[in-house]
């Protein structure tokens, strides 16, 4: 469909591409930046129980002799983290209960909405994310990416290992929280010891995949990160056909509501 511009007598065409289209609804949006300052303060005060352990249990050696020490003691003692184990564990667990409440919140949504199927991996994913993987490393960059919907195979899979692992990491916490009250669920993971093992890895790993992710959104621009915090991702115009008098210029922004969408 065209239509005629009066002031330059031009034809405009009204069913090009939108300068701007919807990636990020505002339901995802707002869970995924209060996750970010929940997950930081979790893990802040998660050290600080670890450090009010004075038996340091995550420690590679043979005997007396140590190979690793995870968290050296002149590392917290550079940060001044005080034994306080009662102040820790208050923090802890305040901000683990609105962290699985968010938790929820995300997962009833993306169940009630759909959004589930940007995320979950299908049928191709995991050879998609390997290609991905690649690409990113520089190895056969002359092939083609393939295409994608809102997220390539690597970020599927990548989030979706993130999401299970945050569940798991709820109940581990709730199995070393209250090992005797919630038994069952402290033995479904091999008793105290390994409950907490578990809880401690998946802290590490998601600070490995923090690391990661902030390098791959910093490689990606400013542009990708804003599109987290308005929701929208530019598009590229479209060039017309030759011996066109459409403009080459983009469109107004479409006439997108956000209000519109199922969020």
């Amino acid at each position: 469909m065209t239509t005629i511009d009066t002031d330059t007598d031009r034809e405009v065409d009204e069913t090009r591409e939108p300068a701007a289209k919807l990636k990020h609804p505002r339901a995802v949006r707002w869970m995924h930046w209060i996750n970010f300052p929940l997950l930081m303060i979790m893990i802040w005060t998660g050290y600080r129980i670890y450090w009010a352990d004075v038996r340091d249990p995550f420690v590679l050696g043979v005997g007396d002799y140590e190979f690793f020490e995870f968290w050296p003691t002149w590392v917290n003692e550079n940060l001044d983290l005080e034994r306080r184990l009662a102040r820790g564990m208050a923090f802890h667990f305040s901000f683990a209960w609105l962290f699985t409440l968010n938790g929820i919140a995300y997962g009833l949504y993306t169940w009630r909405s759909g959004e589930w199927r940007q995320i979950v991996p299908e049928r191709g994913t995991l050879k998609d994310s390997l290609h991905v993987f690649l690409h990113d490393l520089g190895i056969g960059r002359s092939k083609p990416l393939p295409p994608q919907a809102r997220y390539n195979g690597a970020q599927r899979l990548s989030y979706s290992f993130i999401l299970f692992l945050g569940g798991i990491e709820v109940l581990t916490g709730l199995a070393i929280y209250k090992p005797t009250q919630l038994s069952p669920l402290t033995s479904l993971f091999g008793g105290y010891s390994s409950a907490r093992f578990i809880h401690f890895s998946i802290t590490v790993i998601f600070i490995l995949f923090f690391v990661v992710h902030i390098l791959q959104v910093a490689r990606a621009g400013f542009p990708n990160f804003m599109g987290m915090v308005t929701g929208y991702e530019k598009q590229k115009a479209s060039t017309p056909a030759v011996g066109s008098n459409k403009p080459t210029t983009p469109a107004p922004q479409a006439a997108i509501s956000e209000d519109n969408q199922n969020v």
